[in-house]
């Protein structure tokens, strides 16, 4: 006896006319649709209603097996419960913002004696001061490199700066001051501090005032070297000045547009701070069908800004519905009035032109990318004779340097390129230095066990960066674990290395493919590959690095803390100590000769 279909009509009658949040449940009991109402009973029961329902809402209805509803007092509340589990539960029929990393900043350790300025991503738990936020990890760097230029005010890291007993490059090439060796006095390492805050605050005029008055004084007093050096300062400072100021941008604001071309969708975002121009970003939202601008903006909006910082003011070109009631909310959220201008005019509606233009640009770009990967794989499936398109496809390879720390990578592609939130590296243990073949098979052994049980998504094809010997250890492993519904491809390379030129074993019959270098299947093979052989050589190096920098003197008997803090402090870290002799070693305060040999024997192996 089958169960008797959805009656929508029927729920809707006995639903409350308050603010509340709805889930569309489909039969398997998945989550179709959330959505949020200010009139429960209004808004789920214009889903049943014939006369204004276009085909995605057809679609959906007729899938509807459930309905789940959560009443708030206020529909503010409802905004953010359905944000809440729109995030969570991702539900087929709304649109999605699939990049959720928060936005960088600059940090200003100000607590520090010698405040350090850094890059941050992440909770805001340090002591001290955050300036942005900006819209990439490369603006970031691109204005700390600046920074560095005009005020020399340190970026290393306390670790760094703690064991210092000489001036490194930094203070060579004139990128710091080297406050670490006291090559600067803390009341003039404070001004340079000071003007490094104004300037992240928008106080770039007054930095520059500031800056021409010492000049001046520097010229009078006939320290001719100190007035051209505040000139080359001053005018580094204006150049960037001139790069970032934008007439008219006063305090905080962002600038938000939305193209659609299908089932695409691209939203670009402009940041100004404190009248400065800190760049773009781009973000491509998951659509369940073509749909409009506004229908994305309003969804990009609520996800977007409910989980991170919100400026003053946010220009959009699309009137939305329900602004008034996305202005309250933000303001709430982020303590500050918040205005959402639609439709702007003068020198703001020429930025959201730009906006525009460049979510347009922006989408194009992706289309046509997403276009020649599509290409790829429809090459990649005829080439490796599949039933279907790969819609997954993972790769495996291993790092090592003779043996030494072994790790191996996983890299997830889908058919939009790189899902780097599955990336997956293990570090392999009790395995003989320098076996490949036992490397791969734990890897693989870890990764699909957890896949079986139910911790992720199992791929259609599985590629190993190796031969026939690589092959085996992936069909074993698999075949223990009871695992029969994945494509396996060694990819081995060719005789001479070349890209192009590259060997596919194909499957458990061992299908021997040679594309060549025109094949759109193996240069997306070529991919892959070489990113799971980034990521593995990323991973490796970071193992090394953390070994060495622990083994090299603390598996020494006889030092501890103290005595290693004494040893790099005066030796000004690990490589000036590898450099120094025996007789060196012990003049070091508690280093007794017979320390320092044994010290020397470890650093030299011998």
């Amino acid at each position: 006896m089958t169960d008797p279909a959805f009656d929508g009509k029927a729920f809707c009658r006995r639903l409350p006319g308050r603010p509340g949040v709805y889930r569309m449940l489909a039969e398997d009991g998945s989550v179709l649709y959330v959505g949020k109402a200010r009139n429960l009973k209004k808004r789920v029961g214009s889903y049943f209603s014939r006369s204004s329902r276009d085909p995605r809402i057809e679609a959906m209805v007729t899938q509807i097996a459930g309905i789940e509803i959560s009443v708030t007092r206020t529909e503010g509340e409802a905004l953010l419960l359905e944000d809440e589990l729109i995030k969570s539960l991702k539900p087929r029929y709304n649109v999605l913002l699939r990049d959720d990393k928060s936005y960088p900043f600059i940090y200003l350790a100000s607590e520090h004696e010698f405040p350090r300025l850094g890059f941050h991503r992440g909770p805001q738990r340090q002591p001290g001061e955050y300036f942005g936020p900006f819209p990439s990890a490369y603006a970031v760097r691109d204005s700390l490199n600046q920074m560095q230029k005009i005020f020399r005010v340190r970026q290393c890291e306390d670790t760094f700066f703690r064991n210092r007993s000489r001036p490194c490059l930094q203070y060579q090439i004139k990128r710091c001051t080297a406050p670490c060796v006291g090559r600067i006095s803390r009341e003039d390492y404070a001004e340079d501090v000071r003007h490094a805050r104004m300037f992240l605050e928008g106080g770039a005029e007054k930095v520059i005032g500031e800056l021409v008055e010492r000049m001046e004084r520097a010229s009078e007093a006939l320290e001719f070297e100190k007035a051209a050096e505040l000139r080359d300062q001053i005018v580094t400072l204006q150049k960037i000045q001139a790069q970032q100021f934008v007439a008219g941008a006063q305090g905080d604001l962002d600038v938000v547009a939305a193209a659609t071309d299908g089932q695409q969708a691209c939203v670009q975002v402009l940041f100004f701070r404190q009248g400065r121009n800190l760049g773009n970003r781009a973000f491509y939202p998951r659509l369940p069908a073509p749909d409009q601008p506004a229908a994305v903006l309003r969804a990009f909006m609520s996800q977007h800004y409910l989980r991170r910082e919100i400026p003053r003011q946010i220009l959009i070109g699309e009137d939305l519905e329900d602004r008034e009631l996305l202005e309250e909310v933000f303001s709430e959220r982020a303590g500050h009035r918040v205005r959402i201008v639609a439709h702007p005019r003068g020198d703001r509606a020429k930025w959201l032109e730009m906006a525009q233009r460049n979510a347009k640009t922006a989408l194009a770009t992706s289309l046509a990318s997403h276009s020649g990967l599509r290409k790829r794989l429809q090459d990649l499936q005829d080439l490796l004779d599949l039933d279907e398109l790969p819609a997954r496809m993972e790769c495996f390879d291993v790092s090592h340097t003779r043996g030494e720390k072994t790790v191996a990578s996983c890299v997830v592609f889908d058919e939009n390129g790189p899902v780097k939130s599955d990336y997956r590296r293990f570090n392999i243990r009790d395995v003989a230095a320098g076996d490949d073949y036992g490397a791969m098979r734990q890897a693989l052994e870890r990764r699909y066990r957890r896949l079986k049980s139910g911790e992720g998504k199992m791929p259609d094809l599985l590629l190993i960066d190796g031969g026939k010997g690589q092959l085996r250890q992936a069909l074993e492993t698999l075949d223990e674990l009871q695992i029969d519904e994945i494509h396996v491809v060694a990819v081995a390379k060719g005789e001479r290395r070349r890209e192009g030129e590259e060997t596919l074993i194909s499957g458990a019959a061992r299908k021997t493919l040679k594309p060549g270098s025109g094949s759109p299947g193996l240069r997306l093979i070529q991919w892959i590959r070489d990113e799971a052989h980034r990521f593995a050589i990323t991973g490796h190096r970071q193992r090394r690095s953390k070994a060495r920098r622990r083994s090299v003197l603390e598996d020494v008997p006889g030092i501890g803390p103290k005595r290693r803090r004494a040893l790099l402090t005066h030796f000004g870290g690990l490589r000036g100590l590898a450099a120094a002799g025996v007789e060196e070693l012990s003049t070091v305060e508690g280093i007794s000769r017979e320390l320092a040999r044994r010290i020397y024997a470890v650093l030299h192996d011998d």
